[in-house]
C-alpha cells in the first residue's frame, strides 16, 4: 500500500503562526532562543511574503528585538523563497521530510530540512558552517 504524502499549498501557510526557534552556535558556545510570530500574507500571483517578529536572546545578552521577511513563490509542489529584495535564497517540496535547496553566502554555507509530518505543526531546521558561523537552529511552527 502506498502512502501519499500531501504537498502543501499557499492556503495552508497563510495566515498567523506562533514561532519557536532554538539556536546552538558552536562558534561563540551560546544557546539562543527567540519566540514571537510568522505571518504568511498573499502577495499575488502564487506568492506570499513571510515577515517573521519575535524576542530573541543569544546566552546572557539582553533580549534582542528580531525581525525578517522573505517571498515564497509557490509553483509546481516546490517553494522557491527570495529574500525580501528577490535575490534567490532556497527552494523545498512543502510536503513530509523535505530537504531544501543549499545556500552558500560568501565562504558560509546554509542547509536546510523541513518537517511537515505533524502538520498544522512543522519545523525548518538549518546547519550553517562556515568561517563567519556555526551554528544550529530549529523553529517549530503552530497554529
Amino acid at each position: 500500500m502506498k502512502i501519499t504524502v500531501p504537498h502543501r499549498t499557499s492556503g495552508d501557510f497563510a495566515g498567523g503562526w506562533q514561532l519557536r526557534r532554538m539556536i546552538a552556535d558552536r562558534l561563540t558556545g551560546q544557546d539562543g532562543q527567540l519566540t514571537g510570530t510568522a505571518h504568511f500574507a498573499d502577495a499575488g500571483q502564487g506568492r506570499l511574503k513571510y515577515t517573521e517578529t519575535g524576542q530573541l536572546r543569544l546566552g546572557h545578552g539582553p533580549v534582542l528585538a528580531a525581525t525578517r521577511s522573505y517571498f515564497w513563490q509557490f509553483a509546481d509542489d516546490r517553494v522557491a523563497v527570495t529574500f525580501a529584495d528577490g535575490a534567490a535564497f532556497h527552494s523545498f517540496a512543502p510536503a513530509g521530510h523535505a530537504a531544501g535547496t543549499d545556500h552558500p553566502c560568501g565562504a558560509d554555507f546554509y542547509t536546510v530540512r523541513y518537517d511537515f509530518t505533524r502538520w498544522p505543526e512543522w519545523q525548518a531546521t538549518w546547519v550553517v558552517t562556515g568561517p563567519r558561523k556555526d551554528y544550529s537552529s530549529v523553529s517549530v511552527y503552530a497554529p
